[in-house]
């Protein structure tokens, strides 16, 4: 026995709710007992460490399960108990009689277990007489059975001792009368922290983190076995991670260790099951009859937690992870085994792709016929992109052609794309070289072979794309202008593709002045008779590039005709990638409608086919479209689908943009924490002149607009591009240009705001949009001379031209309208305009809008209440009586002869209502009472 003193504590990642536990058990005057359950590697021994070193002055007693003495009964309470046996001299004879025959390994009669049981308890109160006592037992489930039973009686009897017990088991089995507590994964932010802990100095980069975590899956010794095993180049990620923690790591030994302790049959059964994971129930099942066993030999590993069984015989892991390392303890020999049992099991005809996939496993060196099995098998089409990218994986290592091998890798990683996995596609494409290009011409050397520089051409097209969409846009645009080179001469339709992502590049960098290049390069590619997808893209970037120089009259007939091809689009070549390029034509060209048809079928079209690594582009054209409708409700939730299908699949530029729309559209509906929460989510990351970082400050400007900051909101929007230089984004200030002219106007700088919307106004020239045209009359109403005519007619004019949907933007209107006739002194005007704004921000829960819709008519004369107390707060019970059936259609006389009152009495409790309520009308109060 020894005595802990006390030292500072020593806080594990991620584990802070379970140190607070344990804590609190110490800081008890009387004793208790506590269990942790976990995985191996999950951290139950380091909890139970930490808990020694916090004992304070408390004497310790510590011991671990043994599988080696699992069958020597009582040998772990030996164990635990030999520094103090000493004390047993002061048990009555009984029982000290009985705990030294049961130590002596004479056994313990069933008779006489509840005396032992009471041995151990007296002789632990007699231990902490002195100072309390901790024992601490780790692997209990792992000793011998006995001990664990007689620690259970002794650890439900502690409520009056200052004795401790903290015991740990990786079994989801629990103890009657013992507190139990499971240890759950780390979250990722642990998981990061732990690795920077193991692994001290210059950080990898975030794609690497983020790798790593989803490796280990929140299992602490896996990060750690990650992070030791891993050489420089891949911790700093310039060369692939492994898929799994370290076979010889001590997480990988574990397991081996634990599967060790099961069964032969078990461990079979166990085997197929880790290696069948994709197969369903019934195929399982004959796989394991095959090999001489049944479902019910895994009852062992069932119980030690490994698996659960289900009714069906299906096999379900409790973590990818159990999987991973079930398959790392197995011998060579054993996995070749299961596999070709596996692929005897499966049906040749309906089950193609899985049978290959287990021959290949199978396989020890090249093998050319099944490489072309696996390849084909792809080719007759997949549901599932990451067993397609495994399977052109296994082709090329099967493959004896070395440049087949390449093309088949390039797929592959193509096809992890697709399934949303960049680390696993930028592992495939580590081996293939970039396209080698002439540095006077930008062309592929003379001495390149054509089917070379294709393969490489598309290397370069994947690699562009994932640095477009991943974190480094300004280093995609010479990848993809390489790609498109390379792939000109032998496959036009992909080097479009290629140019269509640089142009994407180009406007994501704020580096306008360089569409010119790509647009020249379309223009190269471009053929008579074209097909409608090559003539989609090449029109598309054509219209792009005259939008940017500001060439709106030529750019318009080319944005509609990309939008018109895409809904033409048929067969092969109706893509989620056509489809956006189209939606991104109606954007432009300002058919709402349109484009969020075509946004919206792109977006289903990626989901039908599984393609996520596309899914956040085209959530995010959709959502761009739903806020030009009016749609804010809908255009928030494509957003947050698009954020989080965006971090899962590690494209954090593509999460940028969408934290930025969603910081403009909180900010716009004027609910400043929920905009500056998603600003402050996009980090330093986002860089000057970007797209993310242009719509964080049209975010803050539109707030700066909202608190009268007019001087602030102007300047930030100015700054948003700079005129002549083609840098910034221009896009984007055109969009923020009607709250630009609104803070300019305000702060007294018409000069500023009539430059601003002479740009806005060449574009909405080139529309046929209502919505942009009413903006833009609002703004021509906001520079008129306060109360002219010009301004009541240019007001008059935008709440014509609103569309019926865009209710939010026509009570802005109504309110800047109601705003400007107060202020010329015609208050009576003013309040049909301003009572109709607040009804409408009130419906559209705007809250800050509709206080200062409340404000006006405060200041136009009249009484109002806040729009934000209910009508039940705002109102008497006998005028909430007479509201509820107004709303229920009946008439003043039905009402007055229902309450016994007057018709004039309903008139004028009708009257107060609408006043209370600052509402018109029926309809309104209808509204109101919902």
């Amino acid at each position: 026995m020894v005595y802990a003193s006390r030292v500072q504590i020593t806080v594990l990642r991620g584990r802070e709710h379970e140190c607070r536990e344990i804590r609190e058990l110490l800081d008890r005057p009387a004793g208790g007992a506590l269990l942790l359950h976990g995985e191996p590697g999950a951290g139950r021994s380091a909890l139970l460490a930490y808990a020694q070193r916090h004992a304070g002055g408390r004497a310790l007693l510590a011991a671990t399960g043994l599988p080696d003495e699992a069958t020597l009964p009582f040998a772990g309470l030996q164990r635990l108990l030999d520094p103090v046996l000493d004390r047993a001299a002061a048990l009555p004879g009984r029982q000290r009689q009985v705990l030294r025959c049961a130590l002596a390994g004479e056994g313990c009669p069933e008779e006489d277990r509840l005396a032992l049981s009471t041995a151990v308890l007296g002789l632990l109160t007699a231990v902490a007489r002195n100072r309390p006592l901790l024992c601490t037992v780790d692997d209990l489930d792992l000793g011998d059975p006995p001990t664990a039973r007689t620690l259970a009686f002794v650890a439900r009897r502690l409520h009056h001792l200052p004795v401790t017990i903290l015991l740990s088991a990786g079994s989801d089995t629990g103890v009657a009368g013992i507190r139990t507590h499971r240890l759950l994964p780390l979250e990722d932010r642990d998981s990061r922290s732990l690795l920077a802990d193991r692994r001290p100095g210059p950080q990898p980069p975030a794609p690497v983190l983020a790798a790593l975590t989803a490796i280990a899956a929140g299992n602490p010794q896996a990060l750690a076995d990650l992070a030791d095993a891993l050489t420089p180049a891949q911790w700093q990620g310039q060369e692939p991670l492994p898929g799994a923690p370290p076979p010889d790591g001590a997480l990988a030994r574990a397991y081996r260790s634990l599967l060790g302790r099961l069964p032969d049959d078990a461990r079979r059964a166990l085997l197929l099951a880790a290696l069948a994971a994709d197969l369903d129930a019934d195929t399982l099942v004959r796989a394991i009859r095959s090999a001489g066993s049944s479902v019910e030999a895994l009852a062992p590993a069932e119980a030690a937690g490994v698996v659960r069984v289900d009714a069906q015989g299906g096999v379900v892991f409790g973590r990818p992870l159990v999987r991973d390392m079930v398959g790392a303890a197995a011998s060579r020999t054993e996995l070749r085994a299961v596999h070709l049992l596996l692929a005897d099991v499966l049906d040749a005809a309906g089950q193609r792709l899985p049978r290959a996939l287990h021959r290949a496993a199978a396989a020890d060196g090249p093998d050319p016929l099944l490489a072309t099995e696996l390849e084909a098998a792809t080719a007759d089409g997949v549901d599932d992109w990451a067993t397609a990218a495994t399977a052109l994986t296994r082709a090329a290592d099967l493959s004896d052609d070395p440049s087949l091998a390449v093309t088949r890798r390039v797929t592959a990683a193509r096809y992890a794309w697709f399934a949303g996995d960049p680390d696993r596609a930028r592992a495939l494409l580590h081996a293939v070289a970039p396209a080698p290009v002439e540095p006077s011409t930008g062309a592929p050397p003379p001495s390149a072979q054509p089917a070379v520089t294709s393969v490489v051409g598309h290397a370069d097209l994947l690699r562009g794309e994932m640095r477009l969409r991943c974190g480094a846009p300004p280093a995609a645009l010479p990848t993809l202008l390489a790609a498109a080179t390379a792939l000109a001469e032998t496959d036009r339709g992909s080097a479009m593709v290629a140019l269509v992502r640089a142009g994407e590049a180009v406007c994501f960098s704020g580096e306008q002045y360089r569409y010119a290049e790509v647009a020249r390069r379309m223009a190269a590619l471009r053929r008579d008779g074209d097909p409608p997808q090559a003539q989609l893209m090449s029109t598309l970037v054509g219209g792009v590039a005259a939008t940017l120089r500001g060439e709106h009259t030529g750019a318009g007939p080319l944005l509609r005709r990309a939008v018109v091809l895409g809904g033409r689009l048929t067969g092969a070549a109706l893509t989620p990638t056509a489809l956006s390029g189209a939606a991104v034509a109606g954007l432009l060209v300002a058919v709402d409608a349109p484009a969020h048809r075509l946004a919206d079928r792109a977006v289903e079209l990626a989901r039908d086919r599984g393609e996520l690594s596309l899914l956040p582009r085209t959530l995010e054209l959709r959502a761009m479209t739903e806020y030009w409708l009016g749609r804010h409700a809908t255009a928030i939730q494509s957003c947050q689908e698009g954020l989080r299908v965006a971090r899962a699949g590690g494209q954090h530029t593509c999460a940028a943009v969408h934290l930025g729309l969603l910081a403009v559209l909180a900010a716009v509906r004027a609910e400043r924490d929920t905009s500056l929460r998603y600003v402050a989510e996009m980090g330093e990351a986002v860089t000057p002149d970007s797209r993310p970082y242009a719509l964080a400050q049209w975010a803050l400007a539109v707030l700066d607009l909202v608190d009268a900051r007019y001087a602030d909101a102007a300047d930030r929007l100015a700054a948003l591009a700079r005129a002549g230089t083609g840098r910034g984004q221009v896009l984007v200030q055109v969009m923020a240009t009607p709250h630009l002219v609104e803070a300019a106007t305000h702060d007294g700088r018409p000069a500023q705001a009539r430059a601003a919307l002479a740009v806005f106004d060449r574009w909405v020239g080139s529309t046929a949009s209502p919505s942009r045209r009413a903006l833009s009359a609002r703004c021509h109403a906001l520079l008129a001379p306060r109360g002219s005519a010009e301004a009541d007619k240019q007001f008059r004019a935008a709440l014509r031209l609103h569309p019926a949907g865009a209710t939010f933007e026509r009570a802005r209107t109504e309110l800047l309208f109601g705003r400007e006739l107060r202020r010329s002194r015609r208050p009576r005007d003013a309040r049909d305009y301003l009572h109709r704004a607040r009804q409408t921000f009130t419906l559209l829960g705007a809250q800050l809008w509709a206080e200062q819709a409340t404000t006006e008519l405060r200041a136009a004369g009249e009484s109002v209440g806040a729009p934000d107390r209910p009508a039940a707060r705002l109102l008497t019970g006998q005028q909430l009586h007479i509201a509820y059936l107004v709303a229920s259609g009946a008439t003043n006389r039905e009402i007055a002869t229902a309450m016994f009152l007057s018709t004039r009495t309903v008139d004028h409790h009708l009257r107060n209502i609408f006043h209370r309520l600052g509402i018109r009308s029926r309809t309104e109060l209808a509204r109101v009472l919902g």
